[in-house]
């Protein structure tokens, strides 16, 4: 690794940073969606959907949180494209500065604003009430699990970030990512849905992410559904940072 990795990771973070500060609407923007299907389905069929919880949004914040940081790093893939348009990648190429900063500086951008994100979800969920018995522990490991989805979904995000052949193209991926929740336990329980579709919303990722979180929020025993989830956050981030790297290599080459 480049001696002058982490110096001009700091310094390329810095910088977009600085652009998401000067645009929060892109942060606001990615919070709306996830709230607005919270409030649907908290005052609109909250009431008609049996979850077996006696807060439904207790229930619903977990898969709320997936969706808003599957929504926002479509914002990852657009920034990307558009500095590799723009030709900020050769204007770095031609300074001495470590390669693989360049992108480890969007990822962190992404890791930051999302987690602002989840924060002004959370809070929107307070005020609609949500509670947690959740100790500092337990808010600790929900904290751990979301860095490392978002991490992963955020290296997913960079592929087409590099190889889109428009705009539209480097941020329309993440739409099956954001409806993926409809067809997991984020809304429902998979109790009630019909054979096929069960059988895939409890072996898909968000299902097991989701329980995790869930048992963590209301201290219920985590079980074996913790580890699942933990496989599936590490087993995306470590396919989706292999195909980003080479994908990066082959656009700089």
């Amino acid at each position: 690794m480049n001696r002058h990795f982490f110096g001009d990771t700091g310094v390329l973070l810095s910088r977009s940073l600085r652009h998401i500060a000067r645009s929060p609407d892109t942060i606001i923007t990615t919070a709306i969606m996830p709230i607005a299907f919270m409030l649907l389905f908290v005052y609109v069929f909250g009431g008609a959907i049996e979850t077996g919880s006696d807060s439904y949004v207790n229930y619903l914040l977990p898969g709320i949180m997936i969706m808003t940081i599957a929504s926002g790093i479509s914002y990852t893939a657009y920034r990307l494209f558009q500095d590799l348009q723009g030709g900020i990648f050769e204007r770095f190429q031609s300074m001495p500065i470590a390669r693989s900063s360049v992108l480890w500086a969007h990822v962190l951008t992404s890791l930051v604003a999302n987690l602002i994100s989840l924060v002004v979800v959370v809070l929107v969920a307070l005020l609609m009430g949500f509670r947690s018995g959740a100790d500092v522990l337990g808010w600790l490991v929900v904290t751990g699990i979301l860095v490392l989805f978002t991490l992963a979904l955020t290296w997913l995000a960079v592929i087409p970030g590099l190889t889109a052949k428009s705009v539209d193209g480097a941020s329309a991926f993440a739409y099956p990512l954001v409806f993926l929740p409809f067809i997991s336990s984020a809304f429902v329980p998979t109790e009630s849905m019909p054979g096929p579709v069960r059988a895939f919303a409890e072996n898909q990722p968000v299902t097991s992410i989701v329980d995790a979180l869930r048992n963590l929020f209301t201290e219920q025993p985590v079980g074996t559904g913790i580890w699942t989830a933990l496989a599936w956050c590490a087993g995306i981030l470590v396919v989706a940072y292999g195909f980003a790297t080479l994908a990066y290599r082959r656009k700089i080459s």
